[in-house]
């Protein structure tokens, strides 16, 4: 069973955290459990600190002894109890090898708790008589926890909880809090009705710009002068994808995603889908490491390419920190009048879920792949082969006329 909760402040959740607790030992002999909060000091001074108050009003208080990182059975110390541990990311081994028949998992403030631990604690889910409730105010528009709700909500009972309906919450605060924010605020939204913000501090592009996208269709004379760019994201990974995106002006026609495949064959795909479609002004590739080499073998198929690099100056360095912040600073401009596939949630997820900061320039720098990785955010391919169809053209290398392949079907972009 996985249980999420987001909620407003003041409703109670440590309180059910503890009800939870003394439930569950009190009716599964032997079990086992891992507890935590967003911080060490939210775990020990009021989730667990809960825990000790309803332990001494249980009317069976007797079987069980509370300490400062567990509780337990007082028969069977060593197999019967739960354990309150403050997450880590390097102790994230501790949220696993929970073997026990019953087993209880329960995360207190879980929008700040790192997805490696969230990784690591799925392997205790594999055990029929499993058990993982999150509780948290929806401070962070993406991670694992933001997933209970959106992409990975088949797999988790969620609710989510208004504070004004809750009797013991400070009206008075709450009615102050509406007056200086506004009820349709972040502020309102993530600590009293206990919905994700529509963009966190960190996010650059918020779900509400990409719905918006995604729910616009232009007319195709408002895109049918522009100039058809291929944009190419090469693998660097097994679970990565190679994606191959065409965009005409504010529209995507097309983006293909391709697994497993080596450098020849993501330019063969890519030549293919060149002479198919035709008109493509520029095919820019994202040029370091493997993507070299799919550079190498375009230039050799006399294909208009452009090796772009993205840690490269960008056009506006006084703003950003290299060329892919530029880059994904076009997307968010664009997205304005975009006309984006509806439906794709992948391509969605990946342009919602990066984040950025800036550099002692106070330059906008974005997150990279690899940090994205560790906070459990997959590489988000279909937007970084996106980004770079932004790229100037004006550096492309014309191929030989007479070396040109003659696209199969005609001009494509011609006919959109």
């Amino acid at each position: 069973m996985r249980d999420a909760t987001t909620s407003g402040h003041g409703i109670g959740k440590s309180a059910e955290t503890a009800w939870i607790i003394l439930w569950f030992c009190s009716t599964r002999p032997h079990c086992a459990g891992r507890i935590t909060a967003g911080t060490q000091a939210q775990l020990n001074s009021t989730t667990w600190r809960e825990l000790s108050v309803w332990h001494q009003r249980a009317i069976n208080k007797h079987w069980f002894n509370w300490t400062a990182t567990r509780f337990y059975a007082i028969e069977s110390p060593e197999t019967w109890g739960v354990t309150a541990i403050a997450w880590s990311e390097n102790n994230s081994d501790s949220f696993a090898g929970l073997h026990a028949e019953d087993v209880l998992v329960i995360y207190d403030e879980a929008s700040t708790v790192a997805d490696v631990i969230w990784e690591v604690t799925e392997g205790a889910m594999t055990t029929p008589g499993a058990f993982w409730f999150v509780y948290g105010n929806p401070v962070r528009n993406t991670g694992r926890f933001r997933e209970c709700f959106r992409g990975m909500r088949h797999r988790w009972n969620t609710r989510q909880v208004d504070s004004r309906t809750c009797r013991m919450t400070n009206k008075t605060e709450i009615e102050q809090w509406r007056e200086d924010y506004g009820e349709d605020s972040d502020f309102f939204r993530v600590r009293v009705r206990g919905e994700f913000p529509r963009v966190s501090e960190s996010q650059f592009i918020s779900d509400e710009e990409v719905t918006e996208a995604q729910e616009r269709t232009q007319d195709p004379r408002v895109f049918a002068h522009y100039p058809l760019i291929m944009g190419v994201d090469v693998a660097r990974f097994g679970n990565d994808q190679s994606v191959i995106t065409l965009r005409q002006g504010p529209k995507i026609h097309y983006q293909y995603a391709y697994r497993g495949l080596d450098t020849i064959e993501v330019a063969d795909k890519v030549r293919d889908l060149y002479l198919d479609k035709g008109g493509v002004a520029a095919i820019c590739v994202d040029g370091p490491g493997v993507g070299g080499g799919v550079v190498d073998q375009l230039k050799r198929f006399k294909l208009p390419v452009i090796d772009v690099q993205p840690a490269g100056t960008a056009p506006a360095p006084a703003e950003f920190v290299n060329i892919r912040a530029w880059l994904w600073g076009q997307i968010k401009i664009w997205l304005k009048d975009a006309d984006l596939p509806a439906g794709d949630r992948e391509l969605k997820d990946d342009l919602t879920s990066i984040e950025y900061g800036y550099d002692k320039k106070l330059r906008i720098q974005m997150e990279s792949k690899k940090d994205m990785k560790s906070r459990g955010i997959p590489s988000p391919d279909k937007a970084d082969s996106l980004a770079l169809t932004f790229h100037p053209i004006d550096s492309v290398v014309r191929p030989n006329r007479m070396a040109r392949p003659v696209a199969r079907r005609g001009n494509w972009a011609a006919h959109t």
